[in-house]
């Protein structure tokens, strides 16, 4: 037992590493990439602390290279979702005691072996079942997943050191508690890191959570356990189980111990959980938290004041880097005719020079899409758009799949800001963009805040502060995450909390103390130091 008041390390965002050629981290990757390429792995759930096989075994194969085997990973059932519920309620009672400098600790050791001797098996883990190029892993795998942990340290001490005033006689004193029960984390594909903090994020605040990941995803989820179990992670403080959504939902949502919920994924599934949740709202000891970041339609908005260069390079880079399989990507953008004929001269020249292959060759910027049914909806987009008049495809449109998920980057321009691709979500390398009448840019501005239910990212690119204000001011309810001459991706932890708004979802701020206190239950206490002897008030007495 120590006598202290301990503060934790501030935290600084992790420095990307640029993989030039030659230089060590580049070595290192090509040999983490080759080594995982050069033997198959078994992938475990891990429940209670025990790495769990199962008798099914599904192939995990890079969506790149679809004749390669990475290995397999073994498939829960409905009792595996239980053993998981019930390790994590065994381990809570010690996890919740223990106090919080020490759990904080593990996170902490957690990043910098992420960061360190982790940090190029990591990488390839995402690079190769996630088809992500190296940038994009180093950004998202390493980074961002490493910024969670040390920033989300950092909120937990801020937060517990919130207390009230108290007046003579009286201390006032606020426990800050975890919830009661368990909490569900179910994670998304495209960000190991998203994946890595969803867990993670409520169990720093002494909360018991049972994962589950994106089938993509499962061999580097794999990876983030091994981590967090060399940091010190108790047993059974997160468990890790490979199930299918409607197996572990009917087991999760009808448990009286279920506390909440930490969702990144689609709106549909999010709303249908929130509807079964509701629906079982009498079964729970508690009101679970339901907390989820959901789609988007993010766009970008351009002014004829703005640079067109400026422009181009961020349609570019938003639309197409990691396939457009961001939440945030750039996938409608509204530019003046006036500046229309030298963006799209910028813009098609990048995306000659973009090159498409495996995460391997560190030459290519454009990889595979995750799997056969994002191939499928997003090609089906593309062979619609090649039929209809609405619409013309001025770069890309061809897709392969036999090899991999190739689809290439397609820009299409259409008159009608109503089209279909101005207004669902794709979640992939397909940008539409609306060319308007430059004296229409404030209807235009209202246009965009009306095409679509989402509202998560979006940018505007001028040069005149008025028309800046002017889209301030309209679009201020379009965008949780609103960027000035910047593309609509790229959250920094700390620096750019994510989240979004109306169907985007509930916006509690990944990377921010606003969503470390969805997973606490706060404690209020009072007392006094003289209590009184008499129960009479003095006006009682007589004059």
């Amino acid at each position: 037992m120590t006598d202290a008041i301990f503060t934790v390390p501030h935290p600084v965002n992790e420095p990307v590493w640029n993989y030039a050629p030659g230089s060590p981290e580049k070595i290192a990757l090509k040999k983490a990439l080759a080594e995982a390429k050069s033997k198959q792995k078994e992938v475990p759930m891990f429940i209670g602390g025990e790495r769990v096989f199962s008798e099914s075994k599904i192939a995990m194969r890079p969506p790149h290279e679809r004749a390669h085997l990475l290995g397999h990973y073994s498939k829960g059932n409905a009792d595996h979702v239980q053993a998981a519920i019930k390790a994590a309620l065994k381990a809570k009672p010690a996890w919740e005691a223990m106090p919080w400098q020490e759990r904080a600790a593990i996170f902490l050791r957690a990043a910098d072996l992420l960061t360190g001797p982790y940090r190029a098996k990591m990488s390839a883990a995402t690079m190769l079942c996630q088809s992500k190029n190296a940038f994009q892993a180093e950004i998202d795998c390493i980074c961002e997943l490493a910024d969670f942990w040390r920033y989300n340290a950092y909120f937990m001490q801020e937060i517990y050191k919130q207390q009230p005033n108290s007046v003579r006689n009286t201390w006032n004193r606020t426990d800050w508690r975890p919830l009661e029960g368990f909490v569900f984390a179910l994670t998304p594909f495209n960000f190991t890191a998203i994946a890595g903090n969803l867990p993670t994020a409520p169990a720093m605040l002494g909360n018991v959570t049972v994962w589950k990941p994106a089938e993509a995803q499962i061999y580097s989820a794999s990876v983030i356990m091994e981590i967090l179990e060399e940091a010190g992670l108790p047993a059974g403080v997160i468990n890790l189980v490979y199930v299918d959504g409607p197996t572990i939902g009917d087991v999760v949502f009808r448990h009286p111990d279920f506390a909440g919920i930490h969702f990144t994924g689609s709106t549909g599934v999010f709303q249908r959980m929130w509807k079964t949740i509701g629906e079982n709202i009498a079964i729970y000891k508690s009101y679970p938290r339901i907390v989820g970041e959901t789609g988007g339609k993010d766009f970008v908005m351009v002014h004829n004041s703005a640079d067109p260069k400026a422009v181009a390079v961020a349609l570019g880079r938003g639309a197409f880097e990691y396939q457009g399989q961001k939440c945030s990507a750039a996938s409608r953008a509204y530019i003046p005719k006036s500046l229309w004929k030298k963006v799209k001269e910028y813009l098609l020249a990048d995306l000659k020079s973009m090159k498409m292959g495996t995460t391997e060759d560190f030459r290519n910027f454009i990889n595979a899409v995750i799997d056969e049914k994002a191939f499928d909806k997003i090609a089906a987009y593309i062979a619609a758009a090649k039929k209809s008049d609405k619409v013309k495809i001025i770069a890309g449109g061809n897709y392969d799949k036999s090899k991999g998920f190739f689809i290439e980057p397609t820009v299409l321009e259409t008159d009608d800001p109503m089209y279909v691709t101005m207004c669902e979500e794709i979640f992939g390398p397909v940008l539409t963009i609306h060319v308007y009448d430059d004296k229409k840019y404030a209807q235009t501005l209202d246009i965009l805040n009306a095409t679509s239910i989402y509202a998560l990212t979006g940018a505007i690119f001028a040069n005149d502060r008025a028309a800046l204000a002017l889209a301030d001011d309209k679009l201020r309810h379009a965008a949780g995450n609103y960027y000035i001459n910047d593309k609509p991706t790229g959250a920094v932890v700390g620096q750019q909390p994510f989240g979004g708004g109306r169907a985007s979802g509930t916006n509690d701020k990944a990377g921010s103390m606003l969503n470390m206190y969805r997973w606490l239950s706060p404690r209020t206490i009072k007392e006094n130091f003289v209590p009184p002897v008499d129960y009479r008030y003095p006006f009682l007495r007589e004059e």
